[in-house]
């Protein structure tokens, strides 16, 4: 590569920089109007929330039940 090559490649990197900051501002700025607006839905859904956590981590931590003989047969 000689130096017009990577002078031509610095605006297009810079803009993708700015565009990545713009969007992580505008992430951030959304997510705080969410997060205030919508506090009371989300407090009230939380409990529920909770409670069906239990069950999903109880099936991907055990990985469904049916499994619990699966070594004892490879011994014999």
């Amino acid at each position: 590569m000689n130096s017009i090559e990577t002078r031509n490649d610095a605006p297009e990197k810079q803009h993708a920089k700015r565009s990545n900051i713009a969007w992580w501002v505008f992430a951030a700025i959304a997510l705080f109007y969410l997060l205030t607006e919508h506090r009371a839905h989300f407090l009230g859904a939380l409990p529920y929330l909770l409670l069906l956590a239990c069950p999903l981590m109880h099936l991907f931590m055990h990985h469904g039940h049916g499994h619990h003989g699966h070594d004892e047969g490879d011994k014999k």
